[in-house]
């Protein structure tokens, strides 16, 4: 892989079954699957891994991880409640696209002396190419590392010649000492679909915390604090009109594949996303681009 062949802190391993790019920079480190172009890991020197992972995630070809920042593309959830446009594209019942368990190809690297970048990229070609989409478009994922914080930046190219239309996702884990003690600020007075009471509209009043299962599309994105006991992240998003906070709770917990029963007291999704009425056209030739950053407070 000539792209790593002059590089000083990042190069090729394996996790598990999978080829990952690890970095280890003196200021930070960082891991990149290339299957899913999947962020597992982000620690700056001295802390803990920024993102939350399950302990029984598994690092096995065609096998979605469970955590870090998977990335949903180019659909977000159950293709049947994607707006028409998007579902029309879609020849399978799997949610969330077929880029998780894609192998993307590393297009580029950069390192300077406090920050290294990385962009991976995938061709999505429609059903000719394997994949259960009648699309075609090109994605690439840019991944930011400095000492202060991260930032991916997924970009889509319409490279067909008809429109595109899209919904997508940054799915992004992150880890909590305390779920019962932890709030999202940022989202008052957003309204959102509770997809766990039919997909009604609500209004958010206040912080967002959590009682048990949480699974809703905030139709708005803003710069929001993820505040828990002892740790408080700033994101912020870019290209983006909807946010999906999502927690299983104990019932569901009990139900996913390479999820402990409680784990869902120590995670929470946020999650970038254009999703629902937050949907995107592309005309041919044009792109698009879904961004978050992380940071301390």
């Amino acid at each position: 892989m000539h792209e790593l062949d002059n590089a000083r802190h990042t190069r090729l391993e394996m996790a598990g079954e999978l080829e990952a790019i690890r970095i280890r920079h003196p200021l930070f480190e960082a891991t990149v699957t290339l299957q899913g172009a999947h962020l597992v890991q982000f620690a700056p020197a001295g802390e803990r891994n920024w993102l939350w992972m399950s302990p029984q995630a598994r690092f096995e070809k065609g096998v979605a991880i469970r955590g870090g920042v998977p990335v949903c593309w180019p659909w977000f959830g159950a293709p049947d409640r994607n707006p028409d446009p998007v579902k029309s594209l879609v020849s399978t019942d799997k949610a969330h696209g077929f880029a998780r368990t894609a192998v993307w190809s590393l297009d580029s690297v950069e390192e300077l002396e406090e920050t290294v970048s990385l962009t991976l990229g995938l061709d999505a070609t429609g059903t000719g190419a394997g994949y259960p989409w009648n699309g075609q478009a090109r994605a690439s994922l840019t991944l930011n590392f400095s000492p202060e914080g991260l930032t991916l930046a997924l970009t889509t190219r319409n490279t067909s010649g008809e429109p595109l239309a899209l919904t997508q996702a940054l799915h992004t884990y992150l880890p909590t000492e305390q779920l019962s003690g932890t709030v999202i600020r940022g989202l008052s007075g957003a309204r959102y679909l509770d997809t766990l009471d039919d997909w009604k509209p609500k209004q958010q009043e206040g912080a967002v915390a959590f009682e048990g299962e949480t699974d809703r599309i905030y139709l708005a994105a803003s710069d929001m604090d993820i505040q828990s006991p002892g740790d408080d992240v700033h994101l912020t998003s870019g290209g983006s009109q909807s946010t999906v906070v999502w927690n299983p709770g104990p019932l569901k917990a009990a139900r996913l594949t390479d999820f402990p029963d409680d784990a869902w007291t120590g995670m929470l999704c946020v999650e970038t996303a254009n999703a629902a009425d937050d949907y995107r056209t592309l005309q041919p030739g044009a792109s698009h681009t879904l961004s978050v950053t992380l940071a301390r407070n």
